[in-house]
């Protein structure tokens, strides 16, 4: 029996997130980004209708997270170890396989031997065994974020990163497609060139286009003058009119407002985006940064896109200092 990733879209029965746990790794930012996670669990389990699995390590992060969390009904504080919290790359990917969930390890290098936390290794199957979910694994190195599923069997990602030397060297477009169809299910791969400025993930898709419905991506608009990514944006764009899916059918192209420029404390573009955003069973969850005008304007288009969703923006700098943001510290487990 084939197997495919169901899209985010689809019905999950639990939503994993990572609480900001190392005080070693976020320094002066760790309160800020704990609380910003805890409002993003509260939302997932209120609004979001989804059952949540926060995943918590050590005493002091656990007892941070319960003094933000409450009584909520709807979130399991779930005790483990880890690096950090970037559980769409660490952890699996969620397949369905005839009529059973399964969950699918990758080989897991750092982003290219960048932050590579020996912890992190063994988060695919920890949350696998904590589900309930048979694991399978491949040595083929990948992160979650890099690919954006729409449920079809169409896959959205980047050069950069997935035939990037710092992963699977030697990787050409076909093996990488060969790879993904078998662990996968993946019946067309669609190739964009390069991600978001400054992104230390080497161009995940998660930050530039993302599925939001069958045949229809959403790419950012440049936002502001000082927007470093605006041409990527446009040429984002005029690549994916000139795609189809494995149907043969052209995709529909969304433009939404981008963040503009968001610097870090040395005044460095960050990989800021709108892209990031999270869908729930009921809400949709998009992160916010500097510019209000261009998050009312984000969340606005997203709002018309799901329209039998609650969209809600919500701060996101603080997660974002860490390298990523709501998108990226979540796996959803399909229902």
């Amino acid at each position: 029996m084939s197997r495919f990733v169901p899209a985010e879209w689809a019905q999950h029965q639990a939503m994993w997130i990572g609480f900001p746990s190392h005080g070693e790794l976020w320094l002066e930012h760790l309160e800020a980004a704990q609380a910003e996670v805890a409002a993003l669990a509260l939302a997932l389990a209120g609004p979001g209708a989804e059952r949540v699995k926060l995943l918590v390590a050590g005493p002091d992060a656990l007892k941070a997270a319960k003094a933000l969390i409450g009584s909520m009904a709807g979130i399991d504080l779930v005790e483990s170890s880890f690096g950090d919290v970037w559980l769409r790359d660490t952890g699996p990917i969620w397949v369905k396989h005839g009529g059973e969930i399964r969950a699918q390890g990758f080989g897991f290098n750092g982003w290219g031997g960048k932050y590579d936390l020996p912890e992190d290794h063994g988060v695919a199957a920890s949350l696998a065994q904590a589900s309930g979910s048979p694991l399978d694994t491949t040595d083929f190195i990948l992160e979650g974020g890099s690919l954006d599923h729409d449920g079809f069997g169409n896959v959205l990602t980047t050069r950069q990163c997935l035939l990037n030397a710092n992963r699977n060297r030697g990787i050409t477009e076909a093996a990488a497609e060969a790879k993904l169809a078998t662990t996968l299910g993946v019946k067309k791969v669609l190739w964009l060139d390069d991600g978001l400025m400054n992104d230390h993930t080497d161009g995940h898709i998660d930050n530039l286009a993302r599925f939001v419905a069958p045949g229809v991506v959403a790419c950012p608009l440049g936002y502001g003058r000082a927007d470093p990514n605006t041409d990527l944006y446009g040429e984002t764009a005029r690549q994916l009119m000139g795609m189809t899916s494995h149907d043969g059918s052209a995709l529909q192209v969304v433009r939404i407002a981008s963040p503009g420029r968001v610097e870090d404390a040395d005044g460095q573009a960050v990989p800021a985006s709108h892209m990031n955003f999270l869908i729930a069973n009921k809400a949709v969850i998009v992160p916010l940064y500097d510019d209000a005008e261009a998050g009312a304007h984000a969340v606005e288009a997203l709002a018309s896109l799901f329209p039998e969703r609650k969209v809600i923006g919500l701060p996101s700098k603080a997660v974002l200092t860490g390298g990523g943001s709501f998108h990226c510290i979540s796996q959803q487990v399909p229902a």
